[in-house]
């Protein structure tokens, strides 16, 4: 991996961020910093992400291409190298970012992370994971990456930093991603909302930013929204968002009562008061606001008029509804905890309308049109429910017996497989609703 596919979108010459003291070398690259661990040292970039090298490592190659000693460490978010030989730094400089991808981790999940960029030539439609999602409305959903900062105890695909079945994580670069939107927009026309989401947390997207300043930017986008937990938001943060021109945030935020935020939310540090409080930030900002906790009858039912309450009392709800409850569902692949009770859906709309009557507060009971969203034509259809297709397998998938094959210029989820990337096998199509492929291969 190339130093300019990693920081392409930071600056196009990352050397002007060299600095030199006598005696002493300082590197810094662009949106990033250095931390000492002892025996390692670790780069911060855009606050998500993060890789960790050996001292002793880039000691050794500067030893071999320059034939000298240098040691080094990280001081004051700078890599320091003790040496006044300036073809060190660009050399050093270089050398991290050409071997980032082979280190970068997600600093919240821990895990490896797949840098998804142009010249790997992989598709951004056909996968639920990362990429693009149409489903045959005027709504396309943009996942630039996967991971979760919290572990909430109902999360329907076990994310999160306590998860034990995801294995990696994914990041698509920004320019590659817009590039796959804007096909699919001058595909379905004008008058899309780009909504970010993902399974996990969208504010890991170290490129949150400037996705939305580009979405801005597209000529067929209306309106641009996007679901978090909230916790990674912060003053300048939201500020930034604003800027850019989100629309709309839809907050997952399941009890206004601070022990069992904590205990929903799977994180005894989760800090409600500062969500709370970003929440206001955000409905200044000029950023509307959309309450999304997952009711769990039981558990937190009882906290519904207080959300209301609440909703009222900032002025969330300004352009769109101000909450939209959801109901618990376990899934297969899901966390389900014991104490998390089902109810049928009739039951969950019954209550709901129960609480408009009482409350005031409508809608309560959501529809489409609510959002303006409405049926547009769908992406036709890459492959037929039972076809049998060669597929190059290119990159390995988030659980284990999953890899990630491409065909017609779609990927496709295998399950089952012990394929290895770089295989060629064949498979058969056993899902595709809303144009996510997932196969099992032909023995």
């Amino acid at each position: 991996m190339t130093a300019c596919t990693l920081f392409d979108n930071d600056v196009s010459n990352f050397i002007n961020f060299l600095f030199k003291v006598p005696n002493m070398l300082r590197v810094q690259l662009p949106n990033s910093y250095f931390e000492d661990l002892g025996e390692d040292i670790r780069l911060i970039w855009r606050s998500t992400l993060y890789a960790d090298f050996e001292k002793r490592l880039i000691e050794r190659v500067i030893k071999r291409k320059f034939r000298i000693e240098a040691k080094v460490r990280a001081e004051n978010g700078y890599l320091t190298i003790d040496s006044d030989y300036p073809e060190i730094e660009k050399f050093v400089a270089f050398f991290i970012s050409n071997n980032l991808g082979a280190f970068l981790r997600n600093r919240y999940t821990r895990r490896k992370v797949i840098y998804i960029h142009e010249g790997m030539e992989i598709p951004l439609l056909g996968y639920n994971v990362f990429g693009l999602i149409d489903r045959g409305t005027n709504l396309i959903q943009v996942r630039g990456a996967s991971g979760c900062n919290v572990s909430c105890i109902f999360c329907s695909v076990d994310e999160g930093p306590y998860s034990r079945t995801r294995l990696l994580d994914y990041v698509v670069d920004v320019d590659y991603l817009m590039k796959w939107f804007r096909e699919v927009v001058n595909f379905k026309g004008k008058g899309i909302e780009a909504h970010l989401d993902g399974q996990g947390e969208p504010l890991l997207y170290p490129f949150i930013v400037e996705l939305v300043q580009e979405l801005k930017k597209t000529p067929e986008v209306s309106i641009i929204s996007m679901q978090t937990n909230g916790t990674l938001l912060n003053d300048k943060l939201v500020e930034e968002l604003a800027e850019a021109g989100l629309d709309r945030i839809n907050l997952s935020i399941h009890s206004l009562d601070p022990e069992k935020a904590k205990m929903l939310m799977g994180m005894k540090n989760y800090d409600l008061e500062h969500v709370l409080e970003m929440t206001e930030a955000l409905i200044n900002a000029g950023i509307d606001v959309l309450f999304a906790p997952v009711i769990i009858f039981g558990i937190n039912d009882d906290e519904a008029e207080a959300f209301i309450e609440f909703a009222r009392k900032i002025g969330a709800g300004k352009r769109w509804p101000a909450l939209g409850f959801q109901n618990y569902v376990p899934y297969k692949f899901g966390r389900n905890p014991s104490i998390a009770k089902p109810v049928p859906f009739k039951q969950f709309y019954d209550w709901l309308r129960k609480l408009e009557e009482k409350t005031g507060m409508k809608p309560l009971v959501l529809k489409p049109e609510h959002f303006g969203m409405h049926k547009r034509k769908f992406i036709p259809l890459a492959f037929k429910l039972g076809e049998v297709v060669k597929v190059r397998i290119a990159l390995p998938g988030r659980v284990k017996g999953e890899m990630l094959g491409v065909a017609r210029n779609r990927l496709i989820e295998i399950i089952n497989t012990d394929a290895k990337v770089g295989d060629e096998i064949k498979v058969k199509i056993v899902r595709t609703r809303h144009g996510i492929y997932v196969a099992t291969p032909v023995r």
